[in-house]
């Protein structure tokens, strides 16, 4: 079989490092094409081994791309196309069908109940996704909750597959080495207490939240935010404002894997896990919570107002990931209740286990059977 991948963009954010790792654990002949922004996962998957394409797409009504990607899958005789995220599988489904495949799978990586990938679903949105969804064979929910958004949203529920994001568990386990190098290297002082944000620094993950938190905490523990975005210049503004800059380390994007970008200083996301003591996601809705889950494989305890990856899983798979209600006090009070409990051991739970690469890869694989055989009865 071969596949060919359609994503909006590739810089590092979770759908784009989700693809990467499925890529890897696939067993077929995979290429990627990247409508925008072939970014710092775009140089990973080359660095794997991937073919990948710029469509160079310009701007949300560039129809010119279409008769691009159709001639691009045509030429390239592909089995089955998979679109990842919104705009990729608007463009990608019909592309597709332009081209004559009609083995079309599409993952839904982050629909949440009020907002899409950052964008506000109005009735044009949906209406569109809706009728771009009808040219594939089935859509994938990374959660259940998402399958339930689906379905609310009018997707047919034969339509919908789920299959849940998937970690490296193996590259996210505790490593004390490994911690130490990392806290040295950020400039952490001995004793320490840091609390982690992962995840693109935009308005909806909340994590000013976490800063005005920092304000109230006693002044050993850090912040440590991993990632890029558009409100990072809000968030030291913010940081300032609350007397907490020195307290408060920006990262920047990291790729969660090796890359040609991983940087001189080799700090990847598995590394500045370990080098946390929390995890914070204060984000009010999530599609899944990647952040969450890699958190729970390093052996950290997490603290989350959203998070479908824990919320539907027994409460058991992981004891020591705790719902947070409310804003920066609710994060206050919890962030002292779990330091006071101590370190766990950092060994990872059920949940981080059931979220494995190689499981959502073997799903994923009987669906592409599924929809490549039934293209012959159509």
């Amino acid at each position: 079989m071969k596949a060919l991948h359609v994503i909006t963009g590739l810089g590092v954010g979770g759908a784009e490092q989700q693809l990467r790792l499925l890529v890897r654990n696939l067993p077929v002949e995979c290429d990627v094409v990247t409508l925008t922004n072939p970014g710092a996962v775009a140089e990973g998957l080359v660095a794997d081994g991937v073919r990948v394409t710029h469509l160079g797409i310009q701007g949300n009504r560039d129809l010119a791309a279409l008769p691009r990607l159709a001639r691009l899958i045509r030429r390239g005789r592909y089995d089955l196309v998979h679109t990842h995220l919104y705009r990729a599988c608007v463009y990608g489904r019909t592309a597709a069908r332009l081209a004559g495949v009609r083995a079309v799978v599409a993952t839904e990586h982050s629909l949440g109940d009020s907002q899409m990938e950052g964008r506000r679903l109005t009735p044009g949105v949906r209406a569109l996704y809706l009728a771009s969804e009808r040219l594939g064979r089935s859509t994938v929910a990374v959660s259940p909750t998402v399958a339930e958004r689906l379905r609310r949203w009018g997707v047919p529920g034969p339509r919908i597959e789920v299959v849940p994001n998937g970690i490296d568990v193996d590259r996210f386990r505790f490593d004390a080495a490994r911690r130490e190098s990392t806290r040295r290297r950020l400039g952490l002082p001995q004793g320490a207490y840091v609390v982690g944000g992962v995840g693109r620094l935009t308005a909806g993950k909340r994590f000013e939240v976490l800063v005005r938190a920092l304000a109230e905490l006693p002044d050993d523990v850090w912040l440590l935010l991993v990632g890029g975005g558009p409100e990072e210049n809000v968030l030291r503004r913010a940081a300032q404002h609350m007397g907490v800059t020195d307290r408060v380390l920006f990262t920047g994007e990291r790729p969660n894997g090796p890359a040609p970008t991983d940087g001189a200083d080799g700090l990847d996301l598995p590394s500045l896990t370990g080098a946390m003591d929390l995890l914070a996601s204060p984000s009010a809705e999530e599609a899944f919570g990647l952040a969450v889950v890699e958190a729970l494989a390093a052996g950290l305890p997490v603290l989350y107002v959203s998070c479908p990856a824990v919320d539907d899983l027994p409460r058991d798979a992981a004891p020591f990931a705790r719902r947070v209600q409310g804003g920066a006090d609710s994060f206050v009070r919890a962030v002292r209740q779990a330091r006071a409990q101590g370190p766990g051991p950092r060994s990872a739970p059920e949940a981080a286990h059931h979220y494995s690469i190689a499981r959502s890869a073997d799903r994923l694989m009987d669906i592409y059977t599924a929809a490549t055989l039934g293209v012959s009865s159509t």
